[in-house]
């Protein structure tokens, strides 16, 4: 008996972005030497990066595209006279067929429920270590196994889930080493990213939020968190440590939430800092802010710390959804 083929909604999602790459590359849309780079394919289709890397390395193997010393891929096969385009795919008429994108749209169902998953999956760590279970994360959401496997995907491409060694796919505990480890990260990459970013910080921003912090109206150290991110080091040149810090910050940024999700109060000493961090960086005192930055975390740290202390006193929230079995 022959083998029912799969739909497109079934088959591997590497497998249908390589068709649409293959198809817009064999058509002419993409000539060759245009650079294909993951992040911006990601985006437009609507998927996490790594069926994305499994494409082009898919596409790579067929001679359609070739590696570079640049990032990325470049299309068509090397040559010492082909120049890299470096340019928007929709500049190229990229087209993405009917039957392909209604099953990039199927599987897309992820994104729309990612963000909780992803908050409630960081936030269970500072309480120690769950399995996360991929039937139960299907029924919790109302969505098909397949598309808790892609949120799983980018959970793990995040680095807020693991495979343990019997493939289960595991989350925490988010331990004082692994506390002080992320901030010794913090501390190597952040200020390096607000000196990058001086040439392409808008002022007038900083300028708005050291006026909201002056008159009181900014009340969250999480806020300004957050405002430090968005308007300072994500200006850095550099996509990939912007990527790192970012990921870096995620886990760190739920046990804060989840901390005053359980009532601890709000630390009014670090916004005293941020509104110093703030006037440095939009007086453009480039040395002074990134050194203060530095002493910043460094203090953010131990409070942290002694933040993390406190859970062990606290009862495991009863909001931990059932798909988290403790380990």
């Amino acid at each position: 008996m022959t083998a029912k083929p799969k739909s497109l909604e079934q088959e591997p999602l590497y497998e249908t972005i390589s068709r649409v790459l293959r198809y817009n590359i064999v058509s002419g849309r993409l000539p060759d030497g245009f650079v294909l780079i993951e992040g911006p394919i990601a985006k437009l289709m609507q998927t996490s990066r790594a069926p994305v890397q499994a494409s082009l390395r898919m596409l790579n193997a067929e001679g359609l595209i070739h590696r570079f010393r640049g990032r990325g891929y470049l299309v068509g096969q090397p040559s010492a006279n082909l120049k890299p385009i470096r340019k928007p795919l929709e500049d190229f008429d990229f087209d993405i067929p009917p039957a392909s994108r209604s099953a990039l749209a199927v599987r897309g169902t992820w994104l729309r429920v990612y963000d909780k998953v992803e908050a409630e999956i960081a936030a269970c760590q500072i309480f120690g270590e769950f399995r996360v279970v991929e039937t139960e994360l299907a029924n919790h959401l109302g969505v098909s196994r397949t598309v808790a496997r892609d949120v799983l995907s980018r959970l793990n491409e995040r680095g807020l889930i693991r495979k343990g060694a019997t493939s289960h796919w595991l989350a925490g505990p988010l331990t004082a080493r692994t506390l002080r480890e992320k901030f010794e990260l913090r501390s190597l990459m952040e200020p390096e990213a607000l000196r990058m970013a001086t040439d392409f910080i808008d002022y007038s921003q900083i300028t708005r939020i050291c006026q909201q912090i002056e008159s009181g109206k900014a009340k969250d150290a999480a806020e300004l968190e957050d405002a430090l991110m968005r308007y300072c080091l994500r200006k850095a040149p550099n996509n990939a440590l912007v990527e790192i810090i970012d990921n870096n910050r995620l886990l760190l940024s739920a046990m804060d939430k989840a901390l005053s999700d359980l009532g601890l109060p709000v630390d009014t000493v670090a916004l005293d800092q941020y509104g110093a961090l703030f006037h440095l960086i939009g007086s453009r005192q480039t040395s002074a802010s990134t050194e203060y930055l530095k002493e910043h975390l460094r203090i953010l740290s131990y409070k942290s710390l002694a933040r993390l202390k406190i859970v062990a006193l606290i009862p495991e929230s009863e909001s931990i959804p059932k798909y988290l079995n403790r380990v």
